[in-house]
């Protein structure tokens, strides 16, 4: 799986953060609004409860992989948005979102 490499390399170099794209807004809350920022702790109870499923389970579970690894930060990415990693890295609401230690 790209994704898993790619977190796996990230977390080996201690990247500052790592970015995934994908075809959805980022993490969708029960009713379906993104969540823009969430810690590891979150990301996973989130993913026990059922409520982050399908292929968010593997971006989402990566993303924390790679922070207990080293990575500072990582964001999942809406890859349809035009741009979507120049607003990540220039505004402050993102594109996506961001997950923390």
């Amino acid at each position: 799986n790209a994704d898993t490499a790619a977190g796996a390399i990230a977390g080996a170099l201690k990247a500052s953060r790592l970015y995934m794209l994908t075809d959805v807004p980022g993490i969708l809350d029960q009713k379906g609004n993104l969540l823009s920022e969430l810690s590891t702790h979150e990301a996973n109870k989130l993913i026990r409860s059922g409520e982050i499923t399908g292929g968010m389970i593997p971006k989402t579970s990566t993303c924390i992989e790679a922070i207990e690894a080293g990575v500072q930060r990582a964001a999942i990415l809406d890859g349809r948005i035009q741009h979507s990693l120049l607003i990540e890295l220039f505004t402050k609401g993102g594109a996506g979102t961001l997950i923390t230690a």
